[in-house]
């Protein structure tokens, strides 16, 4: 029980400092335990690694903010810590299965032919990516 504690605080933290560059080092620092340690107790938690959680919610965001906003993939892309627009493009495709152009304009013509599911479920980051990412555009919270 005190792991799932730490490990939700500490999820909590990184969902607030996704903006910010986090290496598993600096996580590591925060949580007061080696990076070794954290990152078994974090896979325990939350069947993910640490890296992957936070790539992960790093493109959940990044899809939230395709679909929210009309700015450019490039300052998107930069605002989530990818070093370009190619490595950004190449990573989102991996996950949503299309560029994020492509994801735009269908998640903004999807949300035009339906109205928007409003979103019940946890907002803590505990959630699995999952239910973050079940091409609902931009649940409301």
């Amino acid at each position: 029980m005190m792991q799932e504690e730490i490990i939700h605080s500490l999820t909590h933290w990184i969902d607030e400092n996704l903006d910010k560059s986090l290496s598993i080092d600096e996580v590591a620092a925060k949580s007061g335990y080696s990076k070794w340690h954290l990152q078994r107790m974090f896979r325990t938690v939350t069947k993910q690694t640490l890296g992957g959680y936070i790539r992960e919610r790093r493109l959940t965001l990044a899809a939230e903010a395709l679909c929210q906003t009309q700015r450019p993939v490039f300052d998107i892309a930069m605002q989530y810590g990818y070093d370009s627009q190619q490595t950004f493009s190449r990573v989102f495709r991996r996950q949503f299965s299309q560029t994020p152009t492509a994801y735009r304009h269908a998640m903004r013509r999807q949300a035009i032919q339906r109205p928007r599911l409003l979103n019940y479920g946890r907002s803590d980051g505990m959630a699995s990516f999952t239910q973050r990412t079940t091409g609902e555009c931009c649940p409301v919270r």
